[in-house]
């Protein structure tokens, strides 16, 4: 019997100019170790043991870790800086649009994945909100954007209007572009940290935005679109995905364990985990899409089904693709074996919220 191979949580993928996108000669790229060379079968048979003492300890530590006081008390804190940093100033116009989106709520995962990973390694929060906020911003950006007509052409957003409904398709792109050039300059305004560990930080979430990043993920996920399921793998739809989701939780995390003082292992051990529950983050995302109403979700059920997207359950089934979401858990949690067992409490915990949150 075959199981998946899980090598995207372990190798860096990029696009390329030489190869194709199987079944598509609109895009490039040149295949890496993808996560999935092979069909989907059994999950659970491989490290069967291991795992289940992982997910016992992880049981056992969340008993005393109090993750919803945690949430609220960095998400508070994370509010706080973005309305600090993105005020309200002339032109009012601009910034009313950058605001409206960036401040609309949202569980704000990637600033506190970049908080997290920055005090397991011994850093304080204050040394990681540059880095955490400069983040959100660019997630933001990316929302706004995959929101216009364009690209999703969707009108709901965090259970309110999309940006572009409220200030208008020109307003809703020069926002985003005012967040994604901001976050850059705030995250460059980090002080307390070594001016090199910045610098690297700064490449970091560069690479992560760029044209073989988020990006990449979104091109090809363009591209993909109407394309018949029986043409394309779960190759394809793991590039769309490493790259348009999971790289900026992957870039919140090593960002965090980067101006945190973090040593080079522990930041690939981190960079490792994010990945893992990044695609994790998709596959339930994907999930939830099919089985939840918009009230439910605060942004439009289905949408995925009625542009013909490439999904985990449309090629995988709902079923294999819960139990594919449940093996990406157990290979996140595996990586964090070895950091303090009390310091880990809280990426533990936020990666157990990501594989059972219902929106």
């Amino acid at each position: 019997m075959s199981s998946v191979k899980l090598s995207s949580c372990v190798h860096h993928h990029s696009v390329r100019k030489s190869g194709s996108v199987p079944g598509s000669n609109r895009c490039f790229l040149r295949t890496p170790p993808f996560l999935l060379r092979q069909k989907f079968t059994a999950l659970s048979v491989v490290r069967e043991e291991s795992n289940a003492s992982i997910i016992h300890q992880e049981e056992a530590q969340s008993l005393s870790f109090d993750f919803m006081s945690y949430m609220i008390g960095k998400a508070s804190s994370v509010n706080q800086a973005l309305d600090s940093a993105v005020s309200l100033r002339e032109p009012v116009k601009i910034h009313e649009a950058m605001r409206y989106s960036l401040l609309a709520g949202g569980k704000r995962v990637r600033p506190v994945l970049c908080i997290a990973a920055c005090e397991l390694v011994g850093g304080k929060e204050s040394v990681a909100l540059p880095a955490a906020c400069a983040v959100e911003m660019i997630h933001t950006m990316s929302l706004i954007h995959d929101d216009l007509p364009c690209m999703d052409n969707d009108d709901l957003r965090r259970g309110k209007p999309t940006n572009h409904k409220v200030f208008g398709e020109d307003v809703a792109v020069l926002a985003g572009d005012a967040l994604l050039s901001f976050a850059f300059e705030h995250l460059a305004s980090t002080s307390g940290v070594a001016p090199a560990r910045v610098v690297r930080a700064i490449g970091e979430l560069a690479r992560a935005v760029g044209s073989e990043g988020l990006v990449a993920g979104q091109i090809v996920d363009i591209s993909s679109e109407g394309m018949d399921s029986n043409d394309v793998g779960l190759e394809l739809l793991e590039f769309i995905h490493v790259h348009k989701t999971a790289v900026l939780l992957e870039a919140a995390t090593v960002l965090g364990a980067i101006v945190g003082g973090g040593s080079d292992e522990e930041i690939e051990k981190l960079r490792k985990f994010a990945r893992c529950i990044g695609l994790m983050f998709q596959v339930v995302d994907d999930i939830l899409d099919v089985t939840k109403s918009s009230e439910e979700l605060g942004k439009t059920a289905g949408k995925d089904l009625i542009a013909d997207k490439l999904t985990y359950p449309k090629l995988m089934g709902l079923e294999k693709s819960k139990e594919f979401a449940e093996r990406l858990m157990r290979d996140a949690q595996e990586q964090l074996q070895g950091f303090d067992s009390k310091k880990v409490e809280p990426l533990l915990a936020l990666a157990n919220y990501i594989a059972k949150r219902q929106n």
